[in-house]
């Protein structure tokens, strides 16, 4: 289980950022079909795979904290 940004990986499955962030899978993945400017989670796509990069997951949650 992650507890701390330190101990996740540079590359996140929804499963990975499920467990840090406390919220569904299902939610994850509504977040990551949201555009940026609506307040969706950045993700990379391969093929019917998503991923989230640290760096995304750490710049969301800061504009998150901020409301913009």
């Amino acid at each position: 289980m992650y507890k701390q940004l330190e101990d996740l990986p540079d590359i996140m499955t929804a499963e990975m950022l499920s467990q840090f962030l406390g919220l569904s899978k299902r939610r994850i993945y509504e977040l990551m079909d949201l555009n940026k400017e609506a307040g969706g989670l950045p993700c990379l796509r391969i093929g019917r795979c998503k991923r989230t990069l640290k760096t995304d997951l750490i710049n969301w949650i800061n504009k998150t904290k901020e409301g913009k």
